[in-house]
Order: structure tokens, then C-alpha cells, then sequence
């Protein structure tokens, strides 16, 4: 909210700055106008004076662009800074997230848990083998019983 009224309000003065420029090139139309009239008369004075005021507007308006400039770059500015801003909000809240999930998994017990079930599973792998071997040293005993009542 306080950023979009800050934004609404350097906006508010570019439109400013923008409807002073148009108003001075308007002036200054009109200056042209006169001057060539006056150069038409053969009034060297007023053509000097004339003059003069035509190269002051002109540097108004280059003043009031480098204005601009100014606004639009602190515009830019603060949409930057608000996007930092958000940003560590974010980077925040992840952490905060990472925190709950490393209280809720506790990470000594899981550990232990998954120690004893390589244990178990390692034993399980041996007693496998084991019975394996039992099976086909059996099975072979088997084969040999059958041949000899072959012959």
C-alpha cells in the first residue's frame, strides 16, 4: 500500500512535468511566430529579446526531462528494493520451513532406524546364501542319489 502510493504520486508529477513541457513548446511556438514578425518589421531589439526567451524554454524543458529522469529512476529504484525486499520475505520463510521439517524428521533416530534395518537386511542376505546354498548343495545330492540308482 505505501509503495503504490508513493508510485501513484511520482507519476502524478511526470504527467506534472509532461504538461509543463507541452505548455512551454506551445509559448515558444508562439515566441517563433513573433520573432519572425518582428524580423519581418525590422525590430532588431525585440528579435534579440525574443530570441533569448526562445533558448531559456528550451533549457526549461531539458531541465524538466533531466526532472523526469530523476523520478523515473527512483521509481525504479524502489521497485527494486521492494523486490529485495520480497525476496527475503520468501528466502525467510523457506528457512523457517526448513526448520519445521528438520524438528519434525529427527535425524538421530532415523539414522539409528535405518543402522539396524541394514543390519537386519544384511543378516536376512547371509541366511538367503545360506539356504541357497543349502537348496542347491541338497537338490545336488539329489541328482546324485538319482544317478547311482541308475546304474
Amino acid at each position: 500500500p505505501l509503495f503504490r502510493s508513493w508510485r501513484s504520486k511520482l507519476r502524478k508529477e511526470q504527467r506534472t512535468i509532461d504538461r509543463q513541457v507541452r505548455g512551454i513548446q506551445r509559448e515558444e511556438d508562439k515566441v517563433k511566430r513573433s520573432l519572425k514578425e518582428a524580423a519581418k518589421k525590422g525590430q532588431n531589439d525585440v528579435c534579440r529579446i525574443l530570441a533569448k526567451e526562445v533558448v531559456q524554454s528550451r533549457r526549461a524543458v531539458s531541465k524538466l526531462y533531466a526532472s523526469k529522469a530523476q523520478i523515473n529512476s527512483v521509481m525504479m529504484s524502489m521497485q527494486n528494493q521492494l523486490a529485495t525486499v520480497r525476496l527475503s520475505g520468501s528466502l525467510q520463510r523457506s528457512t523457517d520451513v526448513m526448520k519445521s521439517m528438520n524438528n519434525l524428521m529427527k535425524v538421530p533416530e532415523i539414522q539409528q532406524t535405518m543402522m539396524e534395518l541394514s543390519k537386519e537386511m544384511m543378516k536376512a542376505g547371509i541366511m538367503e546364501e545360506m539356504m541357497d546354498d543349502t537348496f542347491e548343495s541338497a537338490l545336488d545330492d539329489e541328482g546324485l542319489d538319482e544317478r547311482s540308482e541308475e546304474r
